[in-house]
């Protein structure tokens, strides 16, 4: 049996955005906060594992999804609080993730292009804008954005801090997680 219902935080946005960034703290923050069952998947790791066989056409990057979508799925469906972090270009292949995981929280990591192509830190985006990488979300594939996303963090005008404080504050909101041990210990007090 379950100690706290499951859910999953869908990051999506551009690459260099900061999803896995926030991905990895978020994880790190729910540990803390004592929850057991967590599990990351991450769209560099999944690529080498789970979907090795898709390239990045709009039908594979759509299978993508799904398949992320259906593990997703079954993490949550069984307490697991899960943690999604994908560019996710497509509002479509987003809707049905939602559709099928259980407490579903989209979070938009934005950042304008001209902050990711500064910063760049796998130089994909060098690549993509001298034509070496074909079909690069955000310089010749598009990127939809979300159009009702339950949180919007904006990368370039805040630290992963602020961001992180959005993502617990709404989880908390939700009852999803706990409070932090410290935010308990000042309400006794009161």
């Amino acid at each position: 049996m379950c100690e706290r219902e499951g859910f999953v935080v869908w990051f999506t946005g551009l690459s260099g955005s900061g999803k896995t960034t926030l991905a990895v703290e978020l994880e790190q923050e729910l540990r803390r906060r004592g929850l057991k069952y967590v599990q990351r998947l991450d769209g560099d790791v999944v690529r080498q594992d789970l979907t090795r066989d898709l390239g990045f056409s709009k039908e594979d990057r759509d299978e993508n999804i799904r398949r992320v979508s259906f593990v997703a799925s079954l993490l949550s469906k069984n307490g697991v609080a899960t943690i999604c972090s994908f560019i996710s270009p497509y509002r479509e292949a987003r809707r049905n993730a939602r559709e099928k995981c259980h407490n579903f929280i989209e979070v938009y990591v934005k950042c304008p292009m001209e902050v990711l192509i500064e910063r760049d830190p796998k130089g994909l985006y060098k690549k993509a804008l001298a034509g070496e990488i074909k079909n690069f979300t955000g310089i010749d594939d598009p990127y939809e954005e979300p159009e009702n996303p339950e949180i919007v963090v904006e990368t370039d005008k805040e630290t992963v801090e602020e961001s992180l404080a959005k993502i617990l504050k709404y989880l908390e909101e939700m009852e999803l997680i706990p409070p932090r041990v410290d935010d308990m210990e000042v309400a006794r007090k009161v």
